[in-house]
């Protein structure tokens, strides 16, 4: 079926509505509705926080008109059965919407088309596809995380104009301005991990968290869950990630080297640990993705040093990238430079990206680009309902 350009506006707005679930959600999808009668808008909702109501349910909920007649809108295909909440089929069905536009398929096989056959068998009028990829784009961890059971991983990297990341005493702050340093904080505040490695800490000694005043009516500001690779659990107890361990959730993610002394240490403070499979001496980055995945962690950012930078990116596990770049120079052959590792011998075996973003923020240049094969991942056929819309 056919949509047109008033379909594509009232879909955007939806679209907008979604957004504000980011950092709150996970690891649902973000989904925005927009109820439309006589071409007004009478209702509108999103899913406000994970375990909350669904889009469709807030805007009919707390729909003040009648419904009967109206035309629905809805970032993605409404659920058709029970989780942590009814299916939101049954209510569009019950306020007698006539006609729903949805603008993705939900991929989560309890749901796909499942959800459209129960409404167009209901006669209500079903058309698809309506900013599509726009919504792809919003929902592409939850896209990543329902097909493979996966975290989303976004690299992080902040370097000058001559590639360095610190200088040769390893000093780096400041590197960005102040605007590129609070769209970090932003970041952290959407994706449900932030991952650094056992150097970073002990050379930075950082908190790792999101220090942005958020404000969210229906749901307190969630911290990042900090996740820290340290092959032997090394990490000092008098660290600032240990010391609040209490306030934020903390993972060491650690191998059968690290000492049960350290670990015991570690848990009497709150921290979790959790066992990977050793490779080369070092956490392996394909089993600590698996296992992440299994915690319900859907997405992480990767702030990790160039050696775990390097780690993850040989192993395949990066999905995009944040370069900032900014107007300065550093110079010095010991200098760092965001990517550690003994690199590729050959250029024609360099890890491409491609969809490539430029933003200038104010003095520092941002690029966004993603890795080639991201889309196309191996469905896992375990699919559980806590990923599940």
């Amino acid at each position: 079926m056919s949509y047109n350009k008033q379909d594509i506006e009232y879909m955007r707005h939806a679209i907008e509505l979604a957004r504000r679930g980011a950092g709150f959600v996970n690891p649902n999808p973000m989904v925005g509705c927009v109820v439309v009668k006589d071409n007004a808008v009478i209702a509108e909702g999103y899913h406000e926080y994970y375990g909350g109501l669904h889009a469709e349910r807030n805007a009919l909920t707390n729909c003040k008109s009648e419904c009967k007649d109206a035309t629905l809108y809805v970032t993605l295909e409404p659920c058709c059965h029970h989780g942590k909440t009814p299916p939101c089929t049954d209510i569009i069905i019950e306020k007698g919407i006539k006609k729903v536009v949805v603008g993705l398929l939900d991929p989560n096989p309890l749901v796909n088309r499942k959800g459209i056959e129960i409404l167009e068998k209901a006669g209500i009028e079903v058309i698809t596809g309506v900013e599509e990829e726009s919504i792809k784009e919003l929902n592409k961890v939850f896209l990543k995380y329902i097909k493979t059971k996966r975290p989303y991983v976004l690299l992080k990297t902040a370097m000058t104009l001559d590639g360095k990341i610190a200088s040769y005493t390893g000093d780096s702050k400041w590197i960005t301005n102040e605007k590129s340093r609070k769209l970090v904080h932003k970041l952290r505040s959407e994706m449900m991990g932030i991952v650094a490695g056992i150097g970073t800490v002990n050379a930075d000694d950082p908190m790792l968290n999101c220090r942005l005043e958020v404000q969210q009516q229906t749901q307190p500001f969630r911290q990042p869950i900090r996740i820290i690779v340290d092959s032997k659990a090394s990490i000092s107890l008098d660290s600032q990630i240990v010391r609040t361990s209490s306030e934020c959730r903390t993972i060491i993610a650690h191998t059968n080297s690290a000492p049960q002394d350290n670990i015991d240490k570690l848990n009497s403070l709150n921290v979790e640990t959790l066992l990977c499979e050793d490779k080369e001496g070092h956490v392996d980055i394909n089993d600590i993705m698996i296992k992440l995945g299994q915690k319900s962690i859907d997405s992480l950012l990767l702030e990790g040093g160039s050696c775990l930078n390097a780690a993850f990116l040989q192993a395949g596990c990066v999905d995009e990238i944040y370069a900032f770049i900014a107007p300065k120079i550093i110079g010095g052959t010991q200098s760092k430079s965001p990517i550690g590792g003994q690199g590729i011998e050959l250029m024609k075996d360099a890890i491409t990206f491609d969809r490539v973003k430029v933003e200038q923020i104010e003095n520092d240049i941002l690029i966004k680009c993603k890795m080639m094969s991201t889309d196309n991942v191996q469905q896992s056929t375990e699919l559980g309902d806590s990923a599940s819309k």
